[in-house]
């Protein structure tokens, strides 16, 4: 937490009004996480009840970001936060709007499982979809768990898995389409797979956002844009300062 003294107010309201807007980041990533650990679930083991749960739970994301937003909105009014305070602010809007996106994008998997389960089959590569849901989950733990510590270094390294997701994704790709292309018969079922493929993607790309954001509001530097390269540059000078 490099340049962020979120303790040292006079105010001790409002430094618990800054530790309440962290608090509920927080509560909204672990909703939205369980959100896509469930609809994996449902996805991957036809369960349609499941899929049911995700897919009309996805309405408590919303309000969330809503409600956040709002307390967001409340303190650039009230107190017109400087620095860091004012970094921690618009580090929260834009996450919370990466985190309800993730939550529509684990929605999309409850809907496939409930339209799937009907057919009682299970789809081809749904082995490969399972192991890049199980590397996109690891990458959205370890992105909140950066945004829980203020850990930029933690981001970076998080980040900068985002590029082996994007591979993972485009080599099933190209997978489902040959199928596709080979048995039409099955292009309805493969599509399906094709689309939660991209959503997982999405996810991954939402959490490299996220990531970017940590970075910003512990380093005060805005890394979009930049090319892994250079922002494995950029941390080793700040390593060596």
């Amino acid at each position: 937490m490099d340049n962020l003294n979120l303790d040292q107010h006079i105010s001790h309201r409002y430094n618990e009004e800054l530790e309440d807007l962290r608090s509920r980041v927080l509560n909204m990533g672990g909703l939205v996480e369980q959100q896509v650990n469930n609809g994996l679930k449902a996805l991957l083991e036809l369960d349609a009840e499941l899929g049911e749960q995700v897919f009309s739970g996805d309405y408590e994301v919303n309000a969330m970001e809503v409600e956040i937003d709002e307390a967001c909105t409340e303190i650039l009014a009230r107190r017109q936060p400087a620095a860091s305070d004012l970094r921690l602010v618009m580090t929260v809007i834009k996450a919370i709007s990466d985190l309800e996106r993730i939550g529509d994008e684990a929605e999309k998997f409850g809907k496939v499982a409930m339209r799937l389960s009907d057919g009682g089959n299970r789809p081809t590569y749904f082995s490969e979809l399972r192991h890049l849901g199980e590397h996109v989950k690891s990458v959205l733990r370890d992105t909140l768990d950066a945004f829980a510590r203020m850990d930029a270094e933690s981001a970076l390294v998080t980040a900068s898995r985002d590029n082996a997701i994007d591979r993972e994704y485009n080599s099933l790709s190209r997978l489902l389409i040959s199928h596709m292309m080979e048995d039409p018969r099955e292009i309805k079922s493969v599509l399906e797979v094709f689309w939660c493929a991209r959503a997982l993607e999405r996810i991954g790309d939402h959490a490299n956002n996220i990531c970017e954001y940590v970075v910003y509001l512990v380093k005060g530097k805005d890394i979009r844009h930049t090319s892994q390269q250079r922002m494995a540059e950029d941390q080793d000078e700040d390593n060596s300062m």
